[in-house]
């Protein structure tokens, strides 16, 4: 891939935190990376452009910031989710309970869901 796809891949991930709500500037590459689990570095390249998640990565960004896979991977399509998408799929196959708790629990951070892991193992 091109260094413009690279940066073709920021802009669209750019749009997508903007739309769920993560304030740019200097913190956002901070939320972004413990959103998704991976170090700050590899948050800032995905941002600048510099390189590119992959698949498995480029499907959970596309699902915990709610737009279409097809166009943050690639810029095809639109934004947002109309018609089949990853996660429509998944929930064909899964009860809807459990889509909505994987859903909340990549919204946590980290250590939030290591807490979470601890208390459940608790029980």
């Amino acid at each position: 891939m091109t260094q413009a796809t690279h940066a073709d891949f920021a802009q669209r991930l750019q749009t997508a935190l903007d739309a769920s709500g993560i304030a740019a500037g200097r913190r956002r590459t901070a939320t972004l990376a413990e959103l998704h689990g991976v170090s700050r570095e590899t948050a800032r390249k995905w941002l600048s452009g510099l390189a590119l998640p992959e698949l498995e990565r480029m499907i959970e960004l596309a699902l915990h910031h709610h737009v279409s896979f097809e166009w943050l991977a690639t810029g095809r399509g639109e934004p947002t989710r109309e018609g089949l998408s990853v996660r429509d799929a998944s929930l064909k196959y899964g009860d809807p309970d459990e889509a909505r708790l994987l859903h909340l629990i990549r919204g946590l951070s980290r250590k939030q869901r290591r807490a979470l892991i601890d208390l459940l193992d608790a029980h």
